[in-house]
């Protein structure tokens, strides 16, 4: 296999890296990360300008790439920057109506695409533990439409989207794969209200609560009672971005700790000299380098068939969530107490790998899916 990225990857990587190095300084991201909105939507235009959320949609749809690898290329810069503008939303929802969406559904893709629209899945509700299959929030017909009503909890960026995917069961039992259904809803709806709040890792989420949410037959996505694929399969291309985000925050935290140990001194000597040290960074090395293998073997993945595709993801998230905390924990003993600093970046990277892993779902979680998968 090649491991090598194409002359186009290599010039996107290129220009979304020089991007965020000049107008996405950790000052800015921080100012950002603490602000009401949790993102800004002058650099969520820029970034739509520069063709960065193209990037992830293919060229049927209106996009330029929607590879694994482009995805992957696009989010560990976006990881190295940790920037909080709504990528993960426009791709999850995105790749939600591509895979099912009627023609006037598509339509959307456009406006993620160049900025216009934010979009926000809205799955996880409280006590899911991550597993797919758990929606208990009900969609019943109605003349003309559909009535939803439920609680979905940690939707991110939910108070700046304009419209979000919702999981409903519209039959079956609590758990069952069929009997899910998707709806696009806008969020000025009437009966939607939205709890919003900061989240530890910077950016904002909220918790949705949907009373008799009413909308018309055109809010649903793809066949009735046939959404647990879509959702499966765009939740997919989310758990890869993640991945991939982990690694490029990996990467910068170790930047920042290979410098701390060639500069800081004691005994007069630079701590990067102790063989101890030395010891500990060499494993840590191995170990980003192992979760590089597995980020590149899930975007490999990403275009086979279900039970392939879904255990490399589940490897990759896995690795990720594991040596992910493996690296805020050493990076962070490694720069002493000042690894604890709110005004060092380090603790901020620290903090956003650890919230990574318990994103669409924690290593127990898909270590457990790995297994089940390959019994299937």
């Amino acid at each position: 296999m090649n491991f090598q990225h194409t002359e186009d990857r290599r010039m996107l990587a290129d220009t979304l890296n020089r991007f965020i190095s000049e107008q996405y300084c950790f000052e800015t991201r921080d100012k950002l990360a603490r602000s009401d909105m949790g993102f800004s939507c002058e650099l969520w235009g820029q970034f739509a300008e520069l063709g960065i959320i193209g990037a992830l949609f293919s060229e049927a749809e209106g996009g330029f790439g929607g590879d694994g690898f482009d995805i992957a290329v696009v989010f560990e810069s976006l990881g190295r920057g940790l920037v909080v503008e709504p990528f993960l939303g426009a791709l999850i929802v995105g790749q939600a109506v591509a895979h099912a969406g009627n023609d006037a559904q598509k339509a959307l893709i456009a406006n993620l695409m160049d900025g216009s629209v934010v979009a926000a899945l809205a799955h996880e509700e409280p006590g899911s533990h991550y597993e797919l299959s758990n929606v208990t929030t009900r969609a019943v017909r109605r003349a003309n439409g559909w009535v939803l009503t439920g609680a979905k909890a940690v939707v991110q960026q939910a108070e700046e989207a304009g419209v979000l995917l919702v999981s409903a069961r519209t039959s079956g039992a609590d758990g069952a794969e069929t009997g899910i259904s998707l709806f696009l809803i806008p969020c000025d709806s009437a009966g939607l209200a939205v709890r919003g709040y900061r989240k530890i890792d910077g950016g904002r989420a909220a918790e949705v609560v949907l009373d008799d949410v009413c909308v018309g037959d055109d809010a649903l996505l793809g066949p009735q009672d046939a959404g647990f694929a879509t959702l499966e399969h765009s939740i997919g291309f989310g758990a890869l971005a993640l991945c991939a985000e982990a690694l490029g925050a990996m990467d910068v935290a170790k930047d920042f700790t290979l410098e701390y140990l060639r500069t800081r001194k004691q005994f007069g000597v630079a701590i990067g000299s102790f063989q101890a040290l030395q010891h500990r960074m060499a494993d840590l090395l191995l170990e980003i380098e192992q979760a590089r293998s597995a980020v590149i073997n899930a975007a490999a993945a990403l275009g086979t068939g279900r039970v392939a595709r879904e255990r490399a993801l589940s490897a990759a998230k896995y690795s990720i969530g594991r040596i992910g905390a493996l690296v805020a924990e050493e990076c962070i003993q490694l720069h002493g107490g000042i690894g604890m600093t709110w005004e060092l970046p380090l603790a901020h990277y620290a903090k956003r790998l650890v919230m990574i892993d318990h994103q669409l779902g924690d290593e127990d979680h898909h270590l457990e899916r790995y297994i089940a998968l390959g019994r299937s």
